[in-house]
């Protein structure tokens, strides 16, 4: 045992302990068996009662909606997540800063999306994700310019490091949207897979390959949803995060496919992926590659609970609980269009 992980418990034992806590209350294979089988979205909030979640639904009025359930979901996990920030302490808390950064990008995409188009913040402040909410999203969205919403972003964000080093001030108003949310995506990812190198240890044993996969598929599905667009090569190849497994030869390799196949022959090259695309399909009753991508995500960020003394289980907490939010609202939205026949298509995280 190394000096480090001798007085971790002192600093991060508490919320450690606090989070496998929390995880052991993730639903299981037998509470989703009990959730297809609801009828109507009253019942699924009965059921709901039954496990962790407890009475998260008792002050909501009936009729209960999709919408009113996703955003009570959400706002359980940033309840519980924030406590575990409030009690962390260095390295612990800009770990969990990074965890947000995430969520940050998507909250300013979506205000950068609405000042260009004139939208009102009141109007998409509800829309932005509470786990990457920070104190002066109003002030980005009072900008009228691209300038002025760019000097915004640099002074009143936590995002001003990836935006600094990769977006110009010309580049909001010319640059297409998703590309600039990519560039930042890509400055974040690397950004994150640095800090958790530098920590050493079983962070950096656990959260590396979280993040090599993380950047891999975003590098894939860039390069799938890229053929029939705009986009060079040469564009696509600058939005790849590098720092993943495919790091450099099969980025290279990916910036010059031009369709699904050969996107699919790089993946041949990598037992991992191979897998994933093997188990693919288009047809009625195959899972989607992107389906694929997320049960590999959710084997990943179980397994790092199997190690004690490292700050990837919060990670892990913060992802898996994510998905098992998207799973309930899958089931829920299954239920309300009276679509029964695919509400069997979530993502299973524990058995």
């Amino acid at each position: 045992m190394s000096i480090s992980e001798l007085y971790y418990n002192v600093d991060n034992g508490y919320l450690e302990g606090l989070v496998r806590g929390f995880k052991g209350g993730i639903l299981r294979q037998t509470d989703y068996l009990n959730l297809i089988q609801c009828e109507t979205l009253e019942d699924l909030k009965l059921h709901l009662q039954s496990t962790d979640y407890g009475t998260f639904l008792a002050n909501e009025p009936s009729p209960l909606t999709v919408s009113v359930i996703d955003d009570k979901l959400k706002e359980k996990l940033v309840v519980e997540f924030q406590h575990v920030r409030n009690h962390a302490y260095e390295p612990l808390s800009t770990f969990l800063d990074f965890i947000t950064y995430s969520y940050m990008i998507d909250n300013i995409i979506l205000l950068i999306t609405g000042t260009l188009h004139q939208r009102a913040i009141s109007e998409l402040i509800p829309k932005c994700h509470p786990l990457g909410s920070f104190e002066q999203m109003e002030a980005v969205n009072i900008a009228a310019t691209p300038a002025e919403l760019y000097n915004a972003i640099l002074v009143d964000t936590p995002l001003a490091p990836f935006f600094q080093d990769c977006i110009s001030e010309q580049d909001l108003d010319e640059m297409n949207i998703e590309i600039i949310r990519n560039t930042l995506y890509k400055a974040y990812l690397e950004g994150f897979y640095k800090f958790c190198q530098e920590m050493g240890g079983a962070t950096a044993d656990v959260m590396c390959p979280i993040l090599a996969f993380e950047a891999d598929r975003r590098a894939i599905i860039i390069t799938i949803n890229s053929f029939g667009t705009e986009l060079t090569k040469d564009d696509r190849a600058k939005l790849y995060p590098r720092c993943g497994k495919l790091f450099p030869d099969g980025l290279a390799a990916l910036a010059r496919a031009d369709d699904y196949d050969q996107v699919r022959a790089v993946s041949d090259y990598y037992a991992e992926y191979r897998l994933l695309f093997e188990g693919a399909g288009n047809n009625p009753g195959d899972k989607t590659l992107e389906d694929r991508f997320f049960e590999h995500e959710v084997e990943l960020n179980v397994y790092a609970f199997m190690q004690q003394f490292h700050f990837g289980i919060f990670y892990a907490w913060v992802k898996l609980k994510e998905q098992e939010c998207r799973n309930i609202v899958w089931i829920a939205e299954c239920i309300a269009q009276g679509q029964r026949g695919k509400i069997d298509s979530y993502i299973q995280i524990l058995e």
